[in-house]
């Protein structure tokens, strides 16, 4: 990364500072992400009030990472809804120029 294309900022999550060096067109998503994470820690402390809030990080941290492994898991529906349409388009032309 460039310098003249990076930038420093400091994140709060789960109310400890982390600095980071990003790409500065990323900060826009990254404030976004950081306040969603806190917001999922901050409704499992809700939810487990006598637990820590490290152990309220970890369990947000699961719930995203099953978040994601099910979306790469699963094929996409509108891409695959988008094949399907165009298999028969082409189909449908195959035909046509026959």
């Amino acid at each position: 990364m460039e310098d003249r294309d990076s930038k420093q900022l400091t994140v709060t999550i789960a109310g400890r500072p982390y600095p980071l060096k990003i790409k500065a067109n990323d900060e826009s998503v990254i404030r976004k992400i950081v306040k969603e994470v806190n917001e999922k820690v901050n409704r499992f402390q809700l939810a487990y009030p006598n637990r820590e809030k490290q152990d309220c990080l970890a369990m947000a941290l699961l719930a995203y990472a099953v978040d994601l492994h099910k979306a790469s898991s699963q094929p996409d529906s509108f891409s695959s809804e988008l094949s399907g349409q165009l298999s028969r388009i082409n189909a449908l032309l195959d035909e046509a120029l026959s």
